[in-house]
């Protein structure tokens, strides 16, 4: 009965550890999803642009009759056989439309746009056109992947295919060939913070996609990731298919 009550103890304590070890990710968890955020409030706040305009509108318009004088000098002689100028006016008449016309200022602001789906919150840099990629589409793009510690910058570069960005990070573990990476979301298993965060994306956008550990690998360590870390994609969207 002893050897019972001792194994239902463990039993409590190991219950009760994994109820803590739990705890303590999510609370992780939400320490990154707020770090997200102001990371991506704090880039709206510094891009957010406002446009100021004058705009002329018309109230109405009428019609009214102009006379325009022509005012020539014409080089002769008098009477004496002297030379002489004599000025000639001309009239002539013309319908001219006068506008009634008030003017106004106007402005409006342009804002970054970020789109939440599942726990992924993607910052839209540059707007792309056409579709938007569906959950089954496919979609062609370029990356680079950080490790999210409240910023992006290269001490977090663990992987990419942009040319531009591992040499400007002197960056020397990627593909030499920078491959255009494709992916179709329907079939390719992807992080899920990613997967989510792709949905929507249009051609020729430029975005930032971030999600916190859980989204990513989770208890896993994965390369120079360390488990549970909070990630961030930067992704140029190349084009969009949802054939």
């Amino acid at each position: 009965m002893e050897i019972k009550n001792r194994i239902f103890a463990i039993l409590l304590l190991c219950i009760a550890a994994s109820s803590c070890i739990k705890a303590k990710l999510e609370e992780a968890y939400n320490k990154q999803d707020t770090q997200i955020d102001s990371y991506v409030n704090s880039y709206i706040t510094s891009n957010t642009k406002t446009f100021d305009e004058t705009i002329i509108d018309t109230l109405g318009f009428h019609t009214q009759t102009v006379t325009v004088y022509d005012t020539t000098y014409v080089t002769g002689t008098n009477e004496y056989g002297e030379p002489e100028e004599t000025m000639k006016i001309d009239s002539t008449e013309r319908i001219d439309t006068v506008y009634e016309t008030v003017s106004r200022d106007t402005s409006w602001t342009v804002t970054p746009r970020v789109v939440h789906n599942n726990g992924s919150a993607r910052l839209v840099k540059k707007e792309g056109e056409g579709p938007e990629l569906k959950p089954d589409g496919s979609v062609s793009f370029y990356y680079a992947g950080y490790i999210f510690s409240g910023k992006i910058d290269r001490s977090g570069l663990f992987t990419t295919n942009h040319q531009v960005t591992a040499e400007s990070n002197g960056f020397n573990l990627t593909d030499p060939d920078y491959s255009l990476y494709e992916v179709n979301l329907g079939e390719t298993e992807l992080l899920k913070g990613l997967h989510y965060g792709l949905i929507g994306v249009k051609a020729g956008e430029e975005c930032d996609i971030l999600f916190n550990g859980k989204d990513a690998f989770g208890n896993s360590t994965f390369g120079m990731i360390p488990a549970n870390s909070a990630l961030a994609f930067q992704i140029w969207v190349v084009s969009v298919s949802n054939d």
